[in-house]
């Protein structure tokens, strides 16, 4: 991911508005990225504006380090910057392209959910389940463990110390278009567009930023 500070910028489409069709539908991408995430842009832009001491703050450090923000601002920002945040990881998470699982991520998914039909399963009833407006995560621990992480709103898993592989957004705004209430759809739909080659770039840099953290010096008192 590309690191951002205020102001913040809406990043284009890794691929043309029509690029993922069938699949997810030229409107449906058109709305969703020019309107809903240039929506959550302007905003975290117009919130942070009065504020330069946070200027050079990344999206991650706004959400990681939110209680540190004034208390007139801070829910604003950690709805705006995880909308940000949220919807640039899965615009780059699909490819017109089909890809395979493969690599270390592979080797991790079968280790934790014993075979790919057990993954998808599990998957795809959560993402089913999931009340109201949220994302679906699929993410990894400090180990490398992956889980499969339900949020509302636009909450990541960054506060847990997870680090993000894929996520689905189940907002009714990525889906209603073509798919009407009919999640299940979207979401085999979804499955079929995932970019599994950002999946493995995203788990092997999770590897080792977390084994970098853990060969540091522990300080002195």
């Amino acid at each position: 991911m590309i690191i951002q500070h205020y102001p913040f910028e809406l990043l284009p489409l890794p691929y043309l508005y029509d690029a993922l069709e069938p699949l997810i539908d030229t409107e449906t991408m058109f709305f969703h990225h020019s309107r809903h995430l240039r929506t959550y842009t302007e905003n975290l832009n117009r919130i942070l504006g009065p504020y330069p001491e946070f200027h050079d703050w990344p999206l991650e450090r706004l959400i990681l380090e939110n209680k540190k923000l004034p208390e007139s601002i801070r829910q604003g920002i950690w709805n705006n910057a995880g909308g940000v945040y949220n919807h640039q990881l899965y615009f780059a998470g699909m490819s017109p392209n089909p890809t395979e699982l493969s690599g270390k991520l592979k080797s991790a998914l079968l280790l934790d959910f014993k075979c790919w039909e057990d993954f998808y399963e599990a998957f795809f009833e959560m993402a089913l389940k999931l009340f109201g407006s949220g994302y679906l995560w699929l993410a990894a621990d400090e180990r490398g463990k992956l889980v499969i992480l339900p949020l509302p709103n636009q909450d990541t898993p960054l506060p847990q110390g997870l680090n993000p592989i894929l996520t689905l957004d189940l907002w009714e705004h990525a889906y209603y278009l073509k798919h009407r209430n009919q999640r299940a759809d979207y979401i085999r739909a979804w499955f079929q567009a995932v970019n599994w080659n950002e999946a493995e770039r995203r788990y092997q840099t999770a590897l080792l930023q977390n084994a970098m953290q853990s060969s540091r010096p522990m300080q002195g008192c």
